[in-house]
């Protein structure tokens, strides 16, 4: 996985695709048009320690069972859908500003991770993804004797 410590220019890129799709929105899109799903990502933060990697994605209002974590060839592949919600009629919303649609986010993994030990949990709308570190990479911390 390529970790890369946090450059808040980095968010530059994130808000012109936001201001890209509001613009897209507010130019091509007439009241009462049917919405437009399409492929979106969601945000994550990703820290390691001295045990694992660990990976958090937001993905509010996604049913677990619409989630996959998938690992293939050092890769990890997050999939999963966000659905409109189908008891309300889609001629009563005033504005839609979720992404709803499938997403895919994929992240490489370091041949540190140990790819037998890994676990996902999602709690509250936030997936965390721990990437336990294989024994031997660890840091070892020997104690010396001084006399």
């Amino acid at each position: 996985m390529g970790i890369v410590k946090y450059n808040p220019l980095r968010e530059l890129r994130s808000m012109q695709e936001q201001m890209n799709r509001l613009l897209d929105l507010a130019w091509n899109r007439d009241t009462g048009e049917e919405f437009r799903e399409g492929c979106w990502q969601p945000p994550v933060d990703i820290y390691e320690d001295g045990d694992a990697i660990v990976i958090m994605a937001e993905l509010p209002g996604v049913d677990q069972q619409e989630i996959e974590v998938k690992i293939e060839d050092n890769t990890l592949s997050l999939r999963g859908e966000r659905k409109h919600d189908a008891s309300i009629k889609k001629e009563n919303y005033h504005r839609v500003e979720r992404y709803y649609g499938t997403f895919h986010r994929s992240f490489a993994l370091p041949h540190s991770v140990d790819q037998e030990r890994i676990k996902a949990v999602c709690d509250r709308g936030i997936l965390s993804i721990t990437l336990p570190k294989k024994e031997e990479i660890k840091p070892k911390q020997v104690s010396v004797e001084i006399k």
